[in-house]
């Protein structure tokens, strides 16, 4: 038998998948009934505080007993229980997200509902970390980077140019602000040197845009009319099937660069884009923005561009009190999470 030729070959790829399926089928719920049981005993060490006046003492007592008991099996600690306990409270009355926090890991679970201060902001770490499977480490770093707030503070004017079946959904695509942290950049810089650093850590550019981007060059060359014109970092997002044109600028943002980007994503959409593909949007990435002034200059642009600014510290970004959209529209926003593009 010739086990190399092609209908086995599709054959085992099949029968990989299915045991892949199966592994990741048995491992979610395992992680549901785990999810389910610390309810339970969180709900139960509530109960029996209020109907017998227990306090804080029992939780001790019970870790030690559950240890002793379940010799070599983690979990029993004094405080996993007091966040067993925490984690009951904190959603006992939440038909909403009750049934979300099954989705995810422990671990995750107890640094949104420790970290976030209302049910908005752990709805929107929950389905991202569903959505993107995020370890415990980069969830950490999105809630210290103040992800909720960059997501949703974000400047497109996508609303007025795409199309409908997914002009929501394109606005997951771009931050308010972006974190270069991982740069060995001087303050100041030339836009050449940005450039490059970003392209000597490419991997770290890619995370830092927290998307499903895939790179494609820089310095992008596209001739018409006999005149040759470059394109910064052109991507592409694999799930919005679109093309993204990346301009970036170390100064303050102003008007003249969303015609300068209008212009380049006509080119794309002319000469590059594939029939298949989605209209190509533009990201034009700035040291600092006013936001007004970016409001008016993506007012009556005809492409679909966002403005966004970056930095190169790990100092957090400004709080963004007052900027948030009201929470109609951050519900409205975050079940675009569910949504497989």
């Amino acid at each position: 038998m010739d086990l190399q030729n092609s209908k086995y070959k599709d054959f085992l790829a099949d029968i990989k998948q299915r045991i892949r399926d199966a592994q990741y089928s048995a491992m979610k719920a395992v992680n549901k009934e785990q999810i389910q049981l610390y309810w339970n005993i969180g709900k139960s060490i509530v109960e029996k505080q209020n109907e017998l006046g227990w306090g804080k003492s029992i939780v001790k007592e019970l870790s030690n007993d559950l240890q002793s008991e379940f010799v070599g099996v983690q979990g029993y600690s004094v405080q996993n229980l007091w966040n067993m306990r925490k984690f009951y409270l904190e959603y006992e009355d939440n038909e909403k997200l009750q049934p979300m926090v099954g989705e995810i890991g422990w671990t995750h679970n107890v640094l949104i509902f420790t970290k976030c201060k209302d049910d908005l902001e752990r709805e929107f770490y929950i389905r991202m970390t569903k959505k993107f499977g995020w370890t415990k480490k980069v969830l950490i770093h999105q809630i210290e980077r103040n992800s909720y707030a960059l997501y949703l503070t974000n400047q497109t004017n996508f609303e007025q140019t795409l199309p409908e079946k997914y002009k929501n959904q394109a606005v997951l695509a771009v931050k308010d602000e972006y974190s270069f942290d991982f740069l060995s950049l001087a303050n100041k810089h030339s836009e050449r040197e940005l450039e490059q650093a970003l392209m000597n850590n490419i991997r770290q550019f890619l995370i830092a845009m927290d998307g499903e981007f895939s790179f494609i060059g820089n310095q992008y060359k596209i001739e018409e009319s006999g005149d040759e014109y470059f394109i910064d970092l052109p991507l592409f997002h694999r799930k919005l099937k679109s093309l993204v044109a990346i301009e970036l600028k170390i100064g303050e943002f102003i008007p003249e660069y969303a015609g300068k980007m209008q212009f380049y994503l006509s080119l794309l959409n002319d000469k590059i884009k594939l029939p298949e593909e989605n209209p190509s949007i533009g990201i034009i990435i700035c040291k600092s923005k006013k936001r007004t002034r970016v409001d008016y200059a993506l007012k009556d642009a005809k492409q679909p561009i966002g403005v966004s600014s970056y930095n190169i510290t790990n100092q957090l970004p400004e709080q963004f009190e007052g900027l948030l959209p009201s929470a109609e529209k951050i519900q409205e926003n975050l079940k675009l999470l569910d949504i497989n593009l």
